[in-house]
């Protein structure tokens, strides 16, 4: 546990329906609805504040059948926060719901896996089934990032300030990490894609886009032994999230979670 425990939030940003039967591996025989929201997540005490993740544009999320319902930076200024004061961003993944607004910090330090930028310019990229989700114009701007000494890159697991760390969690994508956060409740995991859902590692229910299949499933246990027990994990695109976690004023309900007080009920 570090000295400055850590406030969590999730930021919805937009939804879509989806169905099942088209989510998951094996699917589903009735092909039900499930509806997958869309979040950015924001960590901060009284020395850091860090954006994890930064969303789709309008532009791409509707082009996709996804809704848009703010940016990043609406979203973030939700909890009076500026997006021009960030100075660390964890992107989880290069994914376009995730790495799309990269131009909105433009102080920011983008903190990445090694194997992540590895697999968005290399011969991976060569599939149209493992380029789909992926944005050539935010791997362009990461490139362009990095020549300008503004990406960090990790190698499995790091720190990036105390009581933060990410982990290396392979399998939707090959460079995919999760965020492990230190908070009064004890440590919160924030899954990102590692597991959409909260059946995603409760049920090992694999999603229906990744990378490697098995690497996905060994990470859904690695996942949950990072820690105390599955109360502690949050998952991606869940909307049970915003149902699960009291928002930080009535204003804000169904729109941001609180993550670093336990669950209700």
């Amino acid at each position: 546990m570090s000295d400055a425990p850590y406030e969590i939030y999730a930021i919805k940003y937009g939804d879509r329906m989806g169905q099942r039967g088209s989510m998951f591996v094996q699917g589903d025989p009735h092909d039900a609805p499930i509806a997958m929201d869309y979040f950015i997540w924001v960590i901060r005490n009284d020395r850091h504040t860090i954006v994890i993740d930064v969303g789709y544009d309008k532009e791409e999320g509707e082009g996709r059948g996804r809704s848009f319902l703010r940016s990043p930076v609406e979203g973030l200024a939700l909890l009076d926060i500026d997006a021009n004061t960030i100075e660390d961003v964890i992107i989880t993944h290069m994914h376009y719901d995730h790495a799309g607004n990269l131009e909105l910090f433009p102080k920011a330090r983008f903190h990445i896996q090694d194997e992540e930028m590895s697999f968005v310019t290399g011969r991976a990229m060569t599939h149209p089934a493992l380029r789909h989700s992926f944005k050539l114009d935010d791997v362009l701007e990461m490139v362009r990032l990095t020549y300008g000494d503004r990406v960090v890159f990790h190698a499995g697991d790091e720190e990036i300030a105390p009581g933060v760390t990410v982990h290396h969690l392979p399998g939707h994508t090959r460079g995919l990490q999760a965020v492990r956060v230190d908070t009064a409740r004890g440590p919160v995991v924030l899954a990102s894609d590692t597991a959409h859902y909260y059946e995603s590692f409760e049920q090992e229910t694999p999603f229906q886009t990744h990378e490697n299949l098995f690497e996905m499933l060994e990470s859904h246990r690695k996942l949950r032994a990072l820690a105390p027990d599955n109360a502690h994990i949050v998952p991606g695109h869940d909307p049970d999230v915003l149902q699960r976690y009291p928002a930080p004023r009535p204003e804000l309900e169904g729109i941001v979670a609180r993550l670093d007080v336990a669950p209700k009920g």
